[in-house]
């Protein structure tokens, strides 16, 4: 047993505070351990009382013999440093300070926080919480929380599978409700409250290691550490996340709630995503795709078949299929043909496959369809979608379903569109085959689509091998930067400053006859919005444009003029959770546009092909409406390359090269515009 999973393997639980008055916090755990039968020691501490619903009480913590594995601290926020010392005293490795009153409350709240948890640390005692409801572990009874889930009648305590962990102990054992009322069954459930020493994420890394567990789901309010994260998903098991916090008054609200400080979300969506863990947008989302974790079976791709009772729920499917990254599959001209001669001609043997309500009167048509898709190599995945089917008929359905589903060891899901008093056993069925069901086919195949998130091969993130120099310097104007990246071999405009009118136009000749003037003037990083640029100046003009930019009090760049091309933006910043590379459409409607991918460096191969294919717009790089095909290849080549450079930069900085032009096939790219600035520090919400 680790410190950590005494949280559910606990053989001793002292719970301080401990109460026998009714409605008291301290009497809640007391009840659930003696009412749900754990088989452990247990340790009321109370000064007061000998003893507690007639188990003996000790006055204090130290005064318990033998080895303590876990205590649950419920006392007021004054009394926990005293119970912390006490717990330290008598050797506890672990403990749950359900407490409140600390860094959620403010600053004197943060500073009690801090002590505790310093006291804690020098004596060799993890904490969870404070400001937590707890933890239970199924199996063993362990049920070291105050949750009034447990003081319900009748609720369900047959140990499952799936381990939920929140920050927020109402929203997780809330959430724990919800899925045991919709028939799934959590092993464990762990609040861990302000994070102030054991965070969320490495109790979810503990929980990794139990072989029993087969889905992780988490709440976190804080930004979670990237090492922690890629810990988390090296692991086999399936996992997916709910962060709060994705706006500004989310950000706000997590903050005033444990002290979370926010982070960019778009960076943490870009880390999940390459490290394959599910990211959700809400409880019912969590739910949902928990229940595909329970499935045993996984995808080898993201080909999915549908197969159907009505031709509306094929179209919302094929639309899902469209909305989750997942393909819609075609199946092969073999497949069609069975299907034809399975299918009457008013259903449809094109993916989605709608075998019409005929299945009513010939409930072989699914068993005869189902076969024919399991055997078709193009298919990863079967989604089937029924409506309003009822009693004898949906006991059919689901017989056939798990057939198929064992035969062909590929996922299936099943979307039951219709009231459960139409059959009122179809839901207890279904779990029993190990066929995930939801209500409508986009629920179903977003469950789908992390099944695959969570099963796709992905190559190992390569070290991060420390870059060759650090960089030009924080200061550096544009014509610096560029000649740096000139010097690494990224392609830059020919130019040079130039010192008066009549250098401006020699400048222009040198370059082609016309060209691209721009004022250099330290902080001014929006040039096209400040006047600041001036495109195909002549020799003639050159002179006039060379006065007004020098008005602007700096210097001034002339640039040869670029042939036409997709323009891009490529940058990389500092984050909360190590140097980010953004990439996308660019030029001076980046920000409207908002057509950008996010990824954690370093990249690994391949990994700028695929930014730039997943973009909204990659069809104008390959060429839309006539255009020629541009460079993707070498618009790829350069995002990895600025990887390479930025490796060894000191942190704090932001590389923003804007516009980028990827001219056409075989021609390459050039880096147009470039500014290095200092990321401003992030401010806590």
């Amino acid at each position: 047993m680790s410190d950590i999973s005494a949280l559910w393997e606990a053989e001793s639980i002292a719970v301080i505070g401990a109460s026998e008055r009714p409605g008291a916090l301290g009497r809640k755990p007391m009840d659930y351990l003696l009412r749900y039968g754990y088989k452990g020691r247990i340790l009321p501490i109370n000064p007061r009382s000998p003893e507690i619903l007639g188990v003996p009480a000790y006055p204090n913590v130290k005064d318990v013999p033998g080895r303590v594995d876990l205590a649950l601290i419920m006392v007021s926020a004054d009394r926990v440093p005293g119970a912390v010392d006490d717990c330290v005293a008598a050797g506890i490795p672990l403990a749950i300070i359900a407490s409140s009153g600390f860094a959620e409350t403010g600053e004197a709240g943060a500073r009690l926080q801090e002590e505790v948890v310093t006291r804690a640390r020098a004596g060799g005692l993890r904490v969870i919480g404070p400001n937590c409801i707890g933890a239970v572990g199924y199996d063993n009874r362990v049920m070291a929380t105050f949750s009034p889930l447990f003081g319900a009648l009748n609720v369900p305590f047959e140990p499952g599978t799936l381990a939920f962990v929140s920050q927020s102990g109402a929203l997780g054992f809330g959430a724990a409700s919800l899925a045991l009322e919709r028939g799934l069954r959590p092993g464990w459930v762990v609040s861990t409250g302000n994070d102030a020493d054991v965070t969320a994420l490495e109790v979810l890394r503990e929980l990794a290691k139990v072989p029993a567990v087969a889905g992780l789901l988490g709440y976190l309010e804080d930004t979670p550490d990237i090492e922690g994260l890629r810990e988390l998903a090296a692991s086999d098991k399936p996992v997916a996340l709910l962060k709060s916090g994705r706006t500004e008054a989310g950000g706000r609200a997590a903050a005033s709630h444990t002290g979370a400080l926010a982070t960019d979300d778009r960076v943490l969506d870009a880390a999940l995503r390459q490290l394959g863990i599910v990211r959700v947008d809400d409880i019912d989302e969590l739910i949902d795709v928990a229940r595909a974790f329970e499935s045993v079976r996984r995808p080898a791709g993201n080909r999915v078949a549908v197969v159907t009772t009505s031709g509306g729920s094929g179209i919302l499917a094929a639309d899902a299929i469209e909305r989750y990254d997942l393909e819609l599959s075609v199946l092969r001209p073999a497949s069609k043909e069975a299907l034809a001669e399975i299918i009457p001609a008013f259903g449809a043997i094109d993916n989605p496959v709608d075998i019409t309500a005929t299945v009513l009167s010939d409930p072989s048509l699914f068993d005869r369809s189902l076969d024919v898709l399991i055997a078709d190599d193009t298919v990863d995945i079967i989604v089937a979608c029924f409506c309003v089917m009822a009693g004898p008929d949906v006991e059919k359905a689901v017989t056939s379903l798990a057939k198929a589903a064992e035969k062909g060891g590929k996922p299936v899901l099943v979307a039951r569109t219709g009231a459960d008093f139409l059959a009122p056993d179809a839901s207890r069925d279904l779990r029993a085959a190990g066929l995930p069901e939801y209500p409508t086919p986009p629920r179903a195949l977003r469950a789908a689509a992390a099944l695959w998130e969570v099963s796709r091969p992905r190559a190992a993130t390569p070290p991060a091998a420390p870059g060759t120099d650090a960089g030009p310097g924080l200061g550096a104007t544009e014509p610096e930067l560029k000649q740096y990246l000139a010097g690494a071999g990224v392609t830059v405009p020919r130019g040079r400053l130039v010192h008066g009118a009549d250098d401006a136009v020699r400048a222009v000749r040198e370059v082609g006859g016309r060209a691209v003037f721009k004022a250099v003037v330290p902080g001014l990083l929006h040039k096209t919005e400040a006047g600041a640029v001036e495109i195909g100046v002549t020799p003639q003009t050159a002179p006039e444009v060379h006065r007004r930019l020098a008005a602007l009090g700096g210097g001034v760049l002339v640039e040869e003029l670029v042939d036409d091309g997709v323009e891009l933006i490529v940058g990389v910043r500092s984050s909360d959770l190590g140097p980010v590379l953004t990439a996308g459409l660019g030029g001076v409607f980046a920000e409207v546009l908002d057509d950008v991918g996010h990824r954690l460096l370093p990249l690994r191969p391949g990994e700028g092909a695929e930014m730039l294919s997943r973009l909204r717009g990659a069809r104008i790089l390959a060429g839309a409406r006539g255009r020629a095909a541009a460079d993707t290849e070498a618009a790829a080549g350069l995002l990895h390359r600025i990887d390479e450079l930025t490796r060894n930069w000191p942190a704090g900085f932001e590389l923003d090269l804007n516009p980028v032009r990827v001219l056409e096939r075989g021609r390459g790219v050039v880096v147009l515009d470039a500014a290095l600035t200092r990321r401003a520090p992030r401010e806590v919400r």
